[in-house]
């Protein structure tokens, strides 16, 4: 459908919005708009993604991982995030190699995490039962910090082996550049990336995080199936066969 065929409705306000503001060169815009599908694609992805334009180490990051990337742009469709200028800087460089990347891309998923707390994921995504329907934590503190805005490489499965084994002896199964992420970082990545792919991470399973509660209990995540995300700190750092360790890569 041309430009000049919308009539109607919010549709057409936001297209007079558009020439108003393009000003003397909105007949050259519109001429290109007609006839170019590809341009109209391309203008199209910049308004959904909020004007965003990825750098080029973030395109070259997104060419490596492919469907284990949630990236900037995914962010702000699945979560709804605006970011400000200081975060698009925060965010502009990847901080891992290539090499790590393409030795990561079919177990990690990288992540551009913004500071969405727990509790504030769960609001975004209320009506999609993600969710396990409990309210135990609501009131928890570790359910409201909202962490840093920083890329994370996070392991999709538990590390090897890490089932049946208590706190201390799962962190000696950590490699030296590997570290346990906080119960925030693993809830975005497990409903960011289920939202961006339709794959469910730790469907059967449990995994600790370096999170505590307020009684010192270790903050676990997981059992995503069809009840939703299940987050829990009842189990202390004793070894259980449904709990393993959740990882990321150091930067």
């Amino acid at each position: 459908m041309k430009w000049t065929q919308i009539e109607s409705g919010s549709v057409y306000a936001a297209g007079h919005q558009f020439l108003t503001a393009l000003g003397d060169d909105a007949d050259a815009v519109i001429t290109r708009v007609n006839s170019n599908p590809e341009f109209v694609g391309r203008l199209a992805k910049f308004a959904i993604s909020g004007g965003f334009e990825p750098t080029t180490s973030q395109k070259r990051a997104r060419e490596i991982m492919g469907r284990n990337f949630f990236g900037v742009e995914k962010a702000i469709k699945h979560f709804g995030v605006n970011p400000i200028r200081q975060q698009f800087a925060a965010l502009s460089e990847i901080p891992f190699s290539e090499a790590v990347l393409g030795h990561s891309k079919d177990t990690h998923v990288l992540v551009a995490v913004f500071t969405l707390s727990i509790l504030e994921i769960r609001g975004k995504v209320q009506d999609k039962g993600l969710f396990y329907n409990q309210d135990c934590y609501n009131k928890k503190s570790f359910s409201k910090k909202h962490g840093e805005i920083t890329w994370q490489l996070v392991r999709k499965t538990p590390v090897d082996n890490s089932t049946s084994q208590n706190w201390q002896e799962q962190q000696a199964l950590l490699s030296k550049d590997d570290e346990v992420p906080s119960a925030q970082v693993m809830v975005y990545t497990i409903i960011g990336h289920y939202l961006a792919t339709g794959e469910r991470l730790f469907e059967h399973i449990y995994v600790r995080t370096s999170s505590v509660d307020s009684g010192g209990g270790r903050v676990s995540v997981g059992r995503f199936d069809s009840e939703g995300l299940g987050v829990s700190g009842g189990w202390g750092d004793s070894p259980y066969d449904f709990l393993g360790v959740s990882s990321t890569r150091k930067f």
